[in-house]
This record gives structure tokens, C-alpha cells and sequence, in this order.
């Protein structure tokens, strides 16, 4: 047995059942040993950062990583956009990248560079495999690595030599420690702080976002006064009826001060301090008050579902809450598209257990309110501020949970990053609905530039506009074998989407905004 053999197996024997790869000349007996080792399912990739996209959103809905294969220091620099947001959504990923044979590094060849530099900022834990003696073990190990709390990514480096040498044979998982819990003394000092007077804010991230941390927290805020939000961008969250109405913390500075100028007391349940997303000139980058009380009661490794539920007891929440939603509107939205007409008709038709991923970027910021009462469904986030990570994501959310509907709502600039993963949906058969709002300009970029007070001029409108020539997204998707329409209306949406939603297999609607 060689070294990519007991890896593989090694891989297996630990659960890590699926392989998005995009291999090259060093991965070759990696991709043999797939054919001798049953049990490792292999996705293709048209692009790196399809491959690690992939793997992001297949491990946010399994719980557990998926394998990437990836070809040397170029290949792995083509998917570290997407290890990024994996990274900034805690997701497990064990990162296999193939470099050459130990002993022909020093000959200094065009694909030789410094692989474990390329990917220690986007990993929790980096190796390099020297020995074939060594693979099985680093590798379980690196499976190790990704699920330890509060879950990251592993990159594993396999030099060629040490795939295709003999090896001593697979090992055992390693064991995995549980999320710890936060220490009672948290608990107590954010019941007192609730119980004293003053604005309270909760705001919950990771594994705050459970629908049972969610019913504590409401719970919490509805006996105690406390505001409730979620950090602005969500790895994942379970939403709609029968789930707390909680909106997210505002992206755009000036709102999140706001929001935030009364409150006296800020709890943190698995979220970070809130901070803006980049510097602007003569506004703050801490979003909260001077003199505002920071009390974290649970960190990001922690288990702040545990300790959401201990403050509720605490506090003797009452455990029946109602979440005073108004009646749903009847009726379907018409006319052009607005933000708030595309969030009626979305939450009219999302099916029930649906996995919804967003990498809008400015359409979707307004989005969770109309969809408060919309079936019960998962919502993904582009985690990391790296674009391009909608379509690749919702791919591998899609290869994980084969019997569940996934609806991706993607921006049109950012989906030029990653395009190629709808041709995986199309190979795969997977049951996507791709929604591209075509406002054929890179928005985002339009308000960050009144943002930092810069005037715009015939520069920033080459830069930030795609329309010249329009990007034609109906034609682009159907090249890559995906069934597609455009829409302009939202009667014309309304049709597609529920067309969509009984096809089997991939669809896109390109929406012109």
C-alpha cells in the first residue's frame, strides 16, 4: 500500500467521504488510490476556487469536512479566496494539496513555491507530509485538526514521492473534543446585567445561531426587554416559520451606529464585538457606544447554545414565547424589481427544508425581514467578503443534502468569480436554482465609493459598470449545461422560480435589476 492509498483510507475510516478535486500531474496516484478504495465520493471542479467553495458549503450543512484535492502552489492560490470565507465560517475542510517530489523541489521548476507559506493565513493547521510513513498519520490528524472547535481548515501538503512510496498502511481516527462550555460565572454576570436597568443588546454568531440557542435567546430578550440580533453575515442559520424572527446587525456604518448608540449592555453569544467591515474617513471602526458594557458569554469556540439556554433558566424565561408576527400577505408581488418585492416573492415560494445561500452582496442585504415567514429553510452567507462564493457554495450545500431543495441568490459581478461551478451542478444532477441579480455593475462598489466620501467620474464608471459588453447570463449558464431564462418582472420571476423549484436538477433565472 502506498502513501496515497493509507491516505485515502485513512480519510474513509474518519468519515471524510467526499472529494471535490481539481487534480494535476502530482495528485495522480491520489486519484489511482480513489480507484481502489471504495467509499470516496469524487466531484470535479472546473476551477480551484470552485473546488474549495465546494467543500465550504458542503461542510456548513454536514457538520463535518469533505476532502479537497488541489494541484501545487498555483492550484491551492487559485482556491484560497474561498478558504478564506471557509476560515471565516469555522467550516471543516482537510485542504490535500499535491507538490512535487521532495527531491525534485531544489530543481527549482515552474510549478515549484512555498506551499505551506501560500497556506498558512487561510488554515488553522499546516503540514508537510516528508515521509510515506508519515501520510496516514498526518492525514488523520489534519481530519483532526478541521473538526477541533470551532472548526477550521486543515491543509495537508502530499509531495508526489510520498504518495507513490510504500507506506505502513491507514490509521485510526483521532478522537475530537466537544465545543467547551463558557463558565457559570459568564452566565450569571450577563443575568445581572439584564436584570439591572438600561438598553440590552444580544447578539449571537456561530453556534448561537442554532434553532435552539435562537428560542433561548428569544426567550431571554422577551423576559428581559434585550434587543436580539445576529452578527451581519451568518455561516448558517435556520430561519422562517416556526423560528424567531431575528434580523441580522446592519452591513452599512451609519445604520449599525444607530442601532447601536443605546445600548448600554452588549452580550455576545458566540459573535465577536461588532466592528465595521473597513475604515472610512472621520467614522468609527468599533460600532458600539463608549461606555458600553461588553459581557461575552459565550466566545466563537464555545458552546454558546449551552449558555444561551442556562441564561434563560436563569432567568426563569418563560419556555412559551410567541414571536408576535404579523398576518402573511396574500397575493404575489407585481411590476418591477425592488429589493422588498423580490423578498415577498421569495418568501411566497421557498420550499419547506430549504437551503438558501446568499451571495447577493447589496440586493441581499434587505432580505431576512420579508422572510421571517417564508417555510422553514437554512440561510448561507458569503462568511468572508471574498465574492464569488455563492454558486460553488451552494454546490457542495447541494451535494451534501442531495434531497433538499437549494436556492442561490447571486450577485452577477461576484458570479463571474466561480461561474464554472454551475457546470458541476449540471454533471452532478444537483437540484440548484440560481438566481443572478443582473444589475450588470459591481454595486457594491458604486455606494462604498459615496461611502468614503469619494465623488464619482468616468473612471469609477469603467471600473464599477459591466455593461459594455452586458454580461448575458441566460447564455452563459446554458454553456455550461444548465437550463436558464430571464426575468424582468416580478410576475416573470414568480413564474420562473416555481418553475424552477419542480425541475430536477440545476436551473438559473438571470433578474434584471
Amino acid at each position: 500500500m502506498n502513501g496515497a492509498e493509507a491516505l485515502v483510507r485513512t480519510l474513509v475510516d474518519a468519515d471524510v467521504t467526499t472529494c471535490f478535486a481539481n487534480p494535476g500531474t502530482s495528485e495522480m496516484h491520489f486519484v489511482s488510490a480513489l480507484d481502489r478504495v471504495p467509499g470516496m465520493r469524487c466531484v470535479l471542479g472546473l476551477a480551484e476556487t470552485v473546488v474549495t467553495g465546494c467543500a465550504d458549503g458542503y461542510g456548513r450543512m454536514m457538520g463535518r469536512p469533505a476532502a479537497t484535492l488541489l494541484h501545487c502552489g498555483p492550484g491551492l492560490a487559485n482556491g484560497l479566496a474561498n478558504l478564506h470565507n471557509a476560515k471565516r465560517a469555522y467550516t471543516p475542510v482537510v485542504n490535500i494539496v499535491g507538490d512535487h517530489a521532495t527531491y525534485h523541489v531544489t530543481y527549482d521548476t515552474p510549478l515549484t513555491s512555498d506551499v505551506e507559506s501560500l497556506a498558512r493565513p487561510m488554515s488553522q493547521w499546516v503540514r508537510l507530509s516528508r515521509h510515506a510513513r508519515d501520510v496516514a498519520d498526518d492525514a488523520a490528524q489534519a481530519v483532526q485538526a478541521a473538526r477541533s472547535t470551532p472548526g477550521g481548515v486543515a491543509t495537508l501538503i502530499l509531495p508526489a514521492d510520498t504518495a507513490w512510496t510504500d507506506s505502513d498502511g491507514p490509521r485510526k481516527p483521532l478522537a475530537v473534543s466537544p465545543r467547551p462550555r463558557p463558565g457559570s460565572q459568564h452566565v450569571d454576570q450577563a443575568a445581572r446585567a439584564l436584570r439591572a436597568d438600561g438598553p440590552a443588546m444580544i447578539l449571537l454568531g456561530t453556534s448561537g445561531l442554532t434553532e435552539a440557542a435562537q428560542l433561548a435567546a428569544w426567550r431571554v430578550a422577551r423576559a428581559t426587554g434585550a434587543a436580539l440580533r445576529t452578527t451581519t453575515f451568518v455561516a448558517r442559520m435556520p430561519r422562517g416559520r416556526g423560528r424567531p424572527p431575528i434580523d441580522r446587525l446592519p452591513y452599512a456604518v451609519d445604520q449599525a451606529l444607530e442601532l447601536l448608540a443605546p445600548v448600554r449592555t452588549l452580550i455576545l453569544a458566540g459573535a465577536p464585538a461588532p466592528a465595521a467591515f473597513f475604515a472610512y474617513p472621520d467614522k468609527p471602526s468599533r460600532l458600539y457606544a463608549d461606555g458600553t458594557s461588553v459581557i461575552p458569554l459565550a466566545g466563537v469556540e464555545e458552546d454558546a447554545e449551552a449558555a444561551l439556554i442556562a441564561l434563560a433558566e436563569t432567568l426563569r424565561a418563560p419556555r412559551q414565547v410567541d414571536f408576535d408576527l404579523p398576518a402573511p400577505e396574500t397575493g404575489m408581488p407585481s411590476g418591477p424589481y425592488t429589493p422588498a418585492a423580490f423578498g415577498q416573492v421569495l418568501a411566497r415560494l421557498l420550499p419547506q427544508d430549504c437551503i438558501v445561500m446568499e451571495d447577493a452582496v447589496t440586493s441581499g442585504r434587505g432580505l431576512f425581514t420579508p422572510t421571517f415567514q417564508a417555510a422553514a429553510h437554512d440561510w448561507l452567507q458569503n462568511t468572508g467578503g471574498a465574492i464569488g462564493g455563492g454558486i460553488p457554495t451552494a454546490t457542495g450545500a447541494a451535494v451534501a443534502c442531495p434531497d433538499r431543495p437549494v436556492v442561490c441568490l447571486q450577485a452577477d459581478g461576484a458570479g463571474m468569480y466561480s461561474l464554472q461551478g454551475l457546470w458541476t451542478q449540471a454533471r452532478e444532477r444537483l437540484n440548484v436554482v440560481t438566481v443572478v441579480f443582473a444589475n450588470r455593475a459591481y454595486a457594491i462598489l458604486q455606494g462604498e465609493l459615496r461611502a468614503v466620501g469619494a465623488a464619482p467620474g468616468p473612471a469609477s464608471d469603467v471600473l464599477f459598470t459591466l455593461n459594455a459588453p452586458p454580461l448575458d447570463w441566460v447564455h452563459l449558464a446554458r454553456g455550461m449545461g444548465v437550463p436558464a431564462e430571464r426575468a424582468d418582472t416580478m410576475e416573470g420571476l414568480a413564474g420562473a422560480l416555481s418553475k424552477a423549484l419542480h425541475a430536477q436538477g440545476p436551473y438559473l433565472i438571470e433578474l434584471l435589476c
